[in-house]
């Protein structure tokens, strides 16, 4: 990982595109596993939205019996829960591919987690008297709109999420990050906190809420984010959604050059299914492996990444590859070569950097 800018002699974002605003983290740097918006990647599709100057209003209708109306006072003011989570973009890791692919090169930064605070979206939808029998998706519109291939017309970044997920106690129209207000450029003032699934669910600047009797086919949900394993058809193609199981090197970093002694081998690893329950260190490339210590998580953080160490002792001089990996509590690992798909998403391999001793 290189070009990693400094301003005062503190990280900063590294921009990936200026319009529309794309910048990830610099994960070598950042030593906390809260972080702030100043670090927070930015992943956009369209120019930020302009929001209404006057008071804001979140309808909620479709399929409920009962469409409302809500203020965001009237939100503020509902019983509300506060949930440790990991946001990954699904091109994060794109960089990585072989054969390359077309698309931002996200390196290992498109990711970022903190402390949302919100209200389930079920609760929305029940004080709206509940979701008609037939509603099979509900679709969440944001703000922030634009032009996209082939389509004549301007385009609202929407997503849906089948009933199921948007059911679940744990699907948040957040409104705080970290205790504060949610920033501007993260989706202020509501976005939709989906836990492991990629961030793309987690719809930033909500407009609109709508249940639905069909499967939401936009631009966002039935063009792009969807897997297309064969690079000239559409072939086996299926959608984007739960957190591949995965991890990064944070430390040392890729090409450092390190004196002989002990070195501490840091990390992180998350998924999308259960929990992280293995992470391994290998320093010879994969001869052999080594158990890293991983971070106890309390029971509720276990949307969060999950830090991992391990203490290397570089004898020899010479040139080493560092690999680590990991597995979920559904046993699911991370593999050697990583699925390859043309638009580039869910980057899992086994994360490698190169380093040299002397």
């Amino acid at each position: 990982m290189a070009g990693y800018p400094l301003s005062s002699g503190k990280p900063s974002l590294i921009v990936r595109k200026l319009q529309p605003d794309n910048r990830e983290m610099p994960l070598s740097f950042v030593d906390t596993d809260t972080i702030g918006n100043d670090l927070f990647y930015r992943r956009n599709h369209f120019p930020y939205p302009s929001l209404p100057q006057t008071i804001y209003w979140l309808p909620v209708n479709g399929l409920v019996h009962m469409p409302k109306i809500f203020t965001l006072d009237e939100i503020l003011q509902l019983p509300s829960k506060t949930l440790k989570v990991v946001l990954e973009c699904s091109g994060n890791k794109r960089h990585f591919f072989e054969p390359k692919v077309f698309g931002d090169q996200w390196e290992k930064g498109a990711i970022g987690q903190g402390y949302w605070k919100g209200v389930p979206l079920r609760s929305l939808l029940e004080l709206a008297g509940g979701v008609q029998p037939g509603a099979k998706e509900v679709l969440i519109e944001g703000y922030d709109y634009g032009k996209q291939p082939n389509i004549n017309q301007p385009v609202t970044f929407a997503r849906s999420l089948p009933l199921s997920k948007a059911l679940h106690p744990d699907t948040l129209i957040a409104y705080q990050y970290n205790n504060q207000p949610i920033s501007f450029k993260h989706g202020y003032p509501l976005r939709l906190i989906v836990p492991q699934w990629y961030a793309v669910a987690s719809v930033k600047w909500i407009k609109q809420i709508t249940v639905i009797d069909y499967e939401f086919n936009g631009p966002f949900q039935a063009v792009d984010y969807v897997y297309y394993p064969d690079k000239e058809t559409d072939a086996g193609a299926f959608p984007v959604t739960v957190l591949n199981v995965n991890s990064s090197i944070q430390k040392p970093l890729n090409r450092e050059i390190l004196n002989r002694g002990m070195h501490l081998i840091k990390g992180i690893a998350w998924t999308g299914a259960g929990t992280i329950t293995k992470v391994e260190v290998s320093t010879d490339n994969g001869s052999n492996w080594y158990p890293a210590q991983i971070e106890a998580q309390n029971s509720n953080e276990k949307y969060a990444w999950t830090s991992w160490t391990y203490e290397w002792h570089a004898v020899k001089k010479g040139e080493y590859t560092l690999l680590v990996k990991a597995a979920d509590s559904h046993n699911r690992k991370q593999p050697s070569i990583p699925f390859w798909n043309r638009k580039g998403y869910g980057y899992n391999a086994i994360d490698k950097v190169r380093v040299k001793v002397e």
